[in-house]
């Protein structure tokens, strides 16, 4: 395969995050591949179309990737996906596929990398910001101080399974387990003080703001982000 395969990270929402790599590699790029059904439902795609129109003239190619919990189907998918990207790679083409935020961080991106390595291919990630940092930066409070941790947890880790992490925890994704969570940390501040923070679709029109485990809503999408820290200490809001 004498075509290279780019994981390009577009960052959370807002399209002056975009890096100017990530804006080279996309004009550069011979194929753009959108994670969705279709341009119009990728976040990725509009992120980058905001800020490069010019993204308009190239090919697209756009490959769903299912949300499904089951592993055998799941593989299954993306090795279609990969054969499919690799048909391009072998023509000697320079294939960008666009991801939210970054794709080192529980990105889809990262299944389609690791086949793609495995059988020879080229591949490069181009980072983005991700969605935590920027997160931060939109409620104006450190993620970390001096020797604090920070502790990145996917929605479908147990909530009460983190309740022990020191320092920082960030709960990526919690859109569908939101209630499960709220009832987790509720019961936890009962023991301790916590610091709650929460950002629903960051940097994006639509982006919703709330501190107060009572402020959390159940019904936020997908794209939401959830901020803890053990109060009595550095005071996030501070």
């Amino acid at each position: 395969m004498g075509g290279i395969l780019y994981g390009v990270g577009v960052g959370p929402g807002d399209p002056e995050l975009i890096t100017l790599k990530a804006l080279r590699c996309i004009e550069s790029a011979d194929i753009l591949m959108l994670p969705a059904a279709s341009k119009e439902e990728c976040h990725a795609y509009r992120i980058a179309q905001s800020v490069c129109p010019q993204i308009e003239k190239k090919e697209m190619i756009c490959l769903p990737f299912p949300m499904i919990f089951d592993r055998d189907k799941l593989a299954d998918a993306h090795d279609q996906i990969c054969r499919i990207i690799e048909q391009y790679l072998q023509e000697n083409k320079t294939v960008a596929l666009l991801t939210i935020g970054d794709p080192s961080v529980y990105s889809t991106y990262s299944y389609i990398h690791r086949r793609v390595q495995q059988h020879g291919g080229r591949v490069q990630m181009i980072s983005g910001v991700p969605s935590f940092c920027a997160a931060a930066a939109a409620l104006s409070i450190p993620l970390a101080e001096s020797g604090e941790q920070i502790h990145v947890i996917p929605a479908t880790y147990p909530e009460t399974a983190a309740e022990s992490l020191k320092g920082t925890r960030i709960y990526m994704k919690s859109g569908k387990k939101l209630g499960r969570l709220k009832r987790a940390l509720e019961q936890e501040s009962r023991t301790r003080e916590l610091i709650v923070h929460c950002v629903e679709n960051c940097g994006m029109d639509n982006e919703k703001k709330s501190t107060g485990i009572e402020e959390l809503d159940e019904t936020s999408g997908y794209l939401t982000l959830v901020i803890v820290k053990e109060g009595g200490q550095n005071d996030l809001a501070r």
